[in-house]
Formats: C-alpha cells, structure tokens, sequence
C-alpha cells in the first residue's frame, strides 16, 4: 500500500526545499512529518517513538543547517527516520529495514545526508568531534558539525570521553543532548538524577541562557575585554548548584534547558548558537512517542512495536495454531530466576536491555540481585568481574553485537584472571532487520581465542537451561559464554528438570553413512530439517551437535574423522576463526584427511532483511546444507565411476 504524504512533505525531497518555508510552514511541516511516520510505520514496522520524539529538532535542524556540507551527526539512529524522509527518501521509505531497502539506521553508503554510520549507541559526540576537528584543518571556517545525543545514550564512556576532549579541542562543535528519560527502558543512574536536577531549576537556567548569549557576542575590546569576561563566567559558575557543573566542567558551554517541541524556540536557538564559536550544549527536553498518545504512555512498549491499528493502538501479535515455543529471552529470564532462588550467589547484569534480556523477571522479583547498570558494556563486564572475587556467581547478560564494546575487559578483567563469570551472548547469529550494526557474526571467534574461556551454544530451550545450571556450578571455574540467538526456540515443552553438562562435551544426535555434519548451536534445527530431505535421497548423514566450540570435544572428533571423510559445519556466526574453523585446525593439528565445507556468516557485511532472508542469503539455512550435502555425495560418486 502506498501512503500519499501531507501536501506540505510532498513538496520537500531535500533540505533546501525545507530552507524556503516560513514558520507556519515549518509547523506544518512538521506535523505532517510526524503523521508520516505513524502512517508508514504501522503498515511496514521499524523504530517509532524516538523518531516521533524528535520531529520538530529534526525540522529545526535541516531549516538552520546547510546539510550535507554541514554535518548532522544522529547517535544510534533510532531516532532518524524524519531526517531520512526529509532528505530524499520519502517515496522509498516503505522498505526501511526491509530486505534490499532501506536501512534502519544512518548509513554513509545509502545518502550523502548520512554524514556517519550508526546503530550502536554513543558514538556521535567523538565523530562529530573527528569531522569539526578536519574542518578546522582544512580551513572551512563555515562548517557546521552537530551531534545529535539521548540521554540513555549519554550514560556510555564513549560520550564521556569525547565531551572530555571536546571540551578543549577548540572546534565549532555543536551537542544537542536529546532528554528524555528513556533509552529503549527507563533510564538509570546518577546521570539520570542530574539531568532531572537541571529541569528542576528553570529560573537559574533562563537567566545562565541569556547570559552566555549576550557573551557570545559582545564584541572583544575596549572596556570589556577578555578578562572581564572570564570572571563572569567565573561567577556565574560559582552561582551553578551542584547539578549544574558537569558540562561546563568539561568546558562545554551549556545552554537550556528547552522545550524540544516548541519549534520556533528550536529555529531561534539553532541561529543563535550557529554563530557562536566552539564547543557547546544545547539540552533539550522531549517526550518519547510525541504525538502518538500510546506512545507517550508506554514508551519501552512502542519503542519498536511491530505492526499496529494506528486508530486504535492495537499492536499485531502473530497468530499460532498450536502452542508456540518461548523465546531463548524468555528461558533465560525466568530460568535464572529459579536458579537464583537456590543459589544466594547468583547475580544478574545488563547494560540498558532489561526488557530485551528478560532480565527484567529478575529485576521485579529480586531487585537487591539484578541490575541494569546503563549503556555501560565496559563497566557491565568489570562489574560482574568484581562481583565473582568475592564469590558471586554473575550472568551478565549482553546482546553479542553490544559484547564487541567490553573486549578489553572480557580478556584483562575476566579471562585472565579466571574468574567464573558467565556470559549470556543474545541476539547471537544473524538478527535480521537491525542489519549490519546488531548482526552477532563475531563473538565464537573472538571469544574462541582468549584464554580460560569457554564458548557455547544450546540447540534448543532445555539445552539452555542445562547451560546456565552447569555455568552456576561451584565446579565451573572458568568464564563461560551462552550464546543464543534472537527469537523463538523450538521447543514449546522447554521447562525441564535441571541437568549438567559435562564441559567440552557434544551429543551425537544420529548416527549416518556417507558424510557427517556437525553443529553448534541453534542452526542444528535447520540440520535436522535438511536430514529429513536429504533421507528421501537416499543420503543419511550423522548429525553431531557439539554444544562448545571451546573446549572442543575431542573423542567425540576423533570418531567423526575417523568414520568420515567429508564433513559439513554448520554455525550462525563467522567463519573466519569461527567453530568450524576450530573443527579445522583440530584436523589439521591430528593429520586427519577429510573434505571440510564450512557454512556460516561469510567474510562480508551482512545487510538487513528477515533472519530467513539473510540465512539463506549466507547459505547456512537447511536448503543450502541440503544441496551441500547433496553435492558432496554426488562428487563422492562421480569420483569412484
């Protein structure tokens, strides 16, 4: 179904046709922008209540601008979706994060708009700080640099760490700190209480604004020189209550705060501060889901909700004809909860995805045992590494593509120390729409080779919850990763007894003639669904699942070769350094001889489209293994004629 855009967004197909409205335009605009957004998103999905939340910045900011030669920095790009229509992509914005189309989020190779790939959060104030630094070089005193920044993003080291050298880079940077509370969940932490604090005091605010305005253009010279200056900023610094001094701290010239949907005060506020020089921060004030009352009053629901009645607010739920399994989120969020209710050691972590995770069981249940500690990888993983010195059994729970932030302090916090950590890897695998930012493609590799670790995957719900029971186990002693992937499981019968798990030690699922075929993981489902046709060729593989790509389970290898000489590894993450290039150098390490096909992510980026979609795109879903095996057997006999 194709939407016909308000008569006023008809008219924009870039920025500058944006530049000729009047006020009263742009307020329409931006109403209809907004509508937009709701039309097209309840019809083909995608990210909703952030863009909603920022329509009128978004306006504000291609009116004030000269995008793309100034450059608009937006962080995570959850929030893009206005800034995408406006700049070129209105009459193609039904395939957002469809298969070939659009990207959900910021992306350099889709538009000249796009002036820096996004997806994971925090990144904006150091890019942004990168383009103002080379502008400077380059002498292009005009160039305008703007990151875009929420709140919950703001809580990262990342911002902290370019705000720090921002502070004295001497570049016309310009930090809109987007203030909502909320990342995808409520936000957390002192820096939440900080901001609120600012809020709180409009008097003082009002009053530091028009200051710091008149500052930055009173000319320089005669009776107010640079000195005078100096002490009244001085003294009005002295005049900051303490919730007002981290910005300025960071020597960030802090204006607002604003509201972030009175249009007219953001068009003012952008000119005035397009003309003053250096680093700087505007703090805005919005409303997630603005403009979309259920959206406004369940921001976490709406973040991204799916299909839904846009008159109604009904939000689409598939329908199933018979009881559908749970998905791997939910078995963890409630298994660790019955786990935790024997074991007084067993603590919960997650950096902002309590809802994601389904650590938000544990949170309401146990809030003294389960925390969510920001979007703080770094700290998420060197919390939970304190934790187990003094005895503590943690699962830190972290999606895989987020993990790849708290490298450093998996490998110098965790794993050389041994310490017993478990990591729950979710969203592991291909996880379709969210594309090449959230796709977990790497962490069998660079978890694979770092020392005392020992890397897992469950085929199915049971086997997860066998996985996290044998984790917990005083008899575990080494950091240990889960990794699942997002989405269902297969198993709608998932809550059984408690079982351990000999460590390094795989299951031979059946028994099989002329090839085997080993798994790791959930895509041993797509193996089993491709034996089923492969049976009615007359080929019957053995199927392996090895359960741990580290420890590798070596008698069980030692069987393998030596009954089959060719052999299919079935993974969803990459193959370079992946489990079957475990499964490799064991043969090579044994002088085994065997043909060796490994199907996995190829040494590519991965774009978006349904996890169906980029499986068989990769050639690792039960249709490619089939003709795999197929072809390896035809080959076989080829050979022998």
């Amino acid at each position: 179904m194709d939407l016909v855009p308000g008569p006023l967004l008809q008219t924009i197909d870039t920025p500058a046709d944006l530049k000729k409205l009047n006020r009263d335009q742009l307020q329409q605009l931006t109403d209809e922008l907004r509508q937009y957004i709701i039309d097209e998103v309840s019809l083909h999905g995608g990210h909703f209540a952030a863009s909603l939340g920022v329509a009128e910045l978004t306006v504000a900011l291609h009116h004030v601008f000269n995008a793309p030669y100034d450059q608009l920095v937006w962080d995570v790009g959850h929030q893009a979706y206005g800034h995408k229509i406006l700049t070129g992509r209105r009459d193609n914005f039904h395939s957002n994060r469809k298969f070939k189309g659009l990207s959900g989020f910021p992306n350099r190779h889709e538009s000249i708009y796009d002036s820096f790939g996004v997806g994971h959060s925090s990144t904006s104030i150091s890019a942004a700080l990168g383009m103002a630094m080379a502008a400077k070089y380059k002498g292009e005193t005009d160039r305008k640099v703007v990151a875009v920044i929420g709140d919950g993003a703001m809580t990262a080291g990342l911002a902290f760490e370019g705000m720090n050298h921002a502070g004295v880079a001497d570049t016309d940077l310009l930090i809109i700190l987007n203030d909502n509370c909320m990342s995808i969940d409520a936000n957390v932490g002192a820096l939440k209480e900080y901001l609120t604090d600012i809020t709180t005091s409009q008097t003082y605010n009002k009053f530091k604004d028009d200051i710091w305005k008149a500052l930055g253009k009173l000319p320089v010279g005669g009776h107010f020189s640079r000195e005078i200056a100096s002490k009244i900023e001085h003294s009005i610094k002295s005049f900051v209550s303490k919730s007002s001094n981290l910005f300025e701290a960071l020597k960030l010239r802090y204006f607002g705060p604003i509201d972030g949907h009175n249009l007219n005060k953001l068009v003012d506020t952008l000119n005035d501060l397009k003309n003053i020089p250096g680093p700087k921060l505007l703090h805005i004030i919005t409303v997630k889901g603005k403009g979309y009352a259920q959206a406004e009053s369940d921001q976490t629901k709406w973040h991204a909700p799916g299909l839904f009645d846009k008159i109604t607010g009904e939000i689409y739920k598939k329908k199933f004809d018979t009881v559908q399994p749970p998905k791997y989120q939910d078995v963890f969020g409630h298994t660790i909860i019955e786990l935790a209710e024997k074991n007084s050691r067993i603590f919960g972590v997650t950096p902002a995805m309590p809802s994601g995770s389904s650590l938000k069981f544990m949170m309401e249940k146990m809030p003294d045992r389960a925390f969510d500690v920001g979007i703080c990888e770094q700290h998420a993983v060197t919390l939970s590494a304190g934790m187990a010195t003094q005895g503590m059994r943690v699962f830190c729970n972290i999606y895989s593509t987020f993990m790849q932030r708290a490298f450093d302090q998996v490998v110098h916090d965790v794993a050389i120390q041994d310490l017993p950590v478990v990591f729950c890897l979710d969203r592991a695998g291909l996880v379709g729409e969210d594309g090449p930012t959230h796709h977990g493609a790497y962490d069998i590799a660079y978890m694979r080779c770092i020392p005392n670790m020992i890397v897992s995957a469950p085929m199915n719900e049971p086997e997860l919850r066998n996985l996290m029971y044998t984790a917990q186990l005083e008899s575990t002693t080494h950091p240990f990763v889960i990794r699942y992937p997002r989405g269902e499981g297969v198993t709608p019968d998932w809550k059984t007894t408690f079982r351990e798990i000999p460590i390094g030690k795989g299951r031979k699922i059946k028994d099989g003639r002329e090839l085997a075929i080993l798994s790791f993981g959930h895509p041993g489902n797509f193996v089993t669904t491709a034996i089923r046709s492969l049976r009615t060729e007359d080929i019957d593989p053995a199927h392996y699942d090895m359960r741990f790509a580290k420890p590798l389970d070596e008698e069980m290898l030692h069987e393998v070769f030596k009954k089959f000489n060719k052999i299919i590894t079935v993974e969803d993450g990459c193959i370079a350094g992946g489990f079957g290039s475990a499964i490799l150098e064991f043969m090579a390490a044994n002088r085994y001889q065997a043909e060796v096909v490994m199907l996995g992510i190829p040494d590519k980026v991965v774009e978006h489209g349904s996890p169906k979609q980029l499986q068989h795109e990769c050639r690792f879903d039960a249709e490619a293994i089939y003709s795999t095996a197929k072809t390896l057997c035809s080959l076989h006999i080829q050979g022998k004629a």
